[in-house]
Parts: structure tokens; sequence; C-alpha cells
């Protein structure tokens, strides 16, 4: 598993961004993990699923709604991954309001997610592999903290704990 003090690992992730009003969408384009991560603070969490009942419900929203004290904080940038396709990450950033607050982030076939050892097996839930639930801070690509969720929990990967890490700049 990654651990504080590591570098993100060299990955692509795909975003699909909906432009509003005109009827067109911009995407999915690659993202170059380490390149968008290069020189910022950058807020990740990730989630099992989108359209998930915690991952709708409490995790998403609490980024959302906390997105104005991250910049304050001094966080460039908050990114939702998921091992889901970047359509169905697409529709869940429409879904959740998420514009201009999270980039939600397409980790398709849990590169992202094997590279930093942080997967999560539900195949026996018909799921396959997925990503687990957790938050860290990076700065210039490097996990500045880490919190990841043990099975089944969501109390250590929520908005209000990496925004308290943030501001002291653990």
């Amino acid at each position: 598993m990654i651990q504080i003090g590591e570098k993100i690992p060299a990955t692509t992730l795909m975003e699909f961004i909906e432009v509003e009003g005109n009827g067109c969408s911009v995407g999915p384009n690659p993202v170059d993990v380490q390149a968008a991560s290069a020189g910022k603070t950058i807020a990740v969490f990730a989630l099992p699923g989108a359209f998930t009942p915690t991952c709708s419900a409490k995790h998403v929203p609490g980024f959302v709604d906390q997105a104005a004290a991250f910049k304050a904080a001094g966080v460039d940038e908050i990114w939702c991954l998921s091992v889901n396709d970047a359509f169905v990450m697409g529709a869940w950033a429409r879904d959740q309001k998420t514009a201009d607050k999270v980039r939600m982030l397409a980790d398709g076939s849990a590169d992202f997610a094997k590279a930093t050892g942080l997967t999560l097996d539900l195949t026996a839930r018909g799921m396959g592999l997925r990503s687990n639930r957790y938050s860290m801070l990076v700065q210039d690509g490097v996990v500045k903290s880490l919190n990841v969720e043990g099975p089944g929990k969501f109390e250590v990967s929520d908005a209000d704990t990496l925004l308290a890490q943030a501001k002291t700049g653990v």
C-alpha cells in the first residue's frame, strides 16, 4: 500500500466534462496523474463505485459542500476517483452537482487503485475489483496524509477529516 511520503503513481485517469447550455461534452479526456498534480495541493478521495449508497449520500456531498473551505485551506483541486468509466463518472458528476468543485476522475481499469495497493475485491458481490474507500492529501505529487477505511466503514475518509489535515498541513 502507498505510504505517506511516497509519490502517487504515474498512471492516467479519464475525465468526462459536460458543458452546460450548449448540449455537448468534452471527453473523455486523459489526465496524466503526475502532470496534473505537479506543483499543486490536491485533496483526493476514492470510493468503490459511482451511484452507490454511501458514496452518493455521504462521501461526494461532503467534499462538494466543503469545496470553498478546501480552497481557503490552500487546496488547489479536489479529485474523486472511482473504478468506473468516464461516462459513468460524468453522469454522476451531473447528478451530484460537482461542477467547478470536484473533478470526477475515472480509474476504469483500476490502474491507479492497483498501483497504490488500495484495491477492494468485490467480485463476490458482482462488482469486480474496485478501489478501497480512502482520502489523501497530495502536495506536488507526494502523499502528505492518507486515511484508509476499514471494510464497510465510512469514518476517516470524509471531507471533514481531510480538511482538518489540509488546514494543519499534515
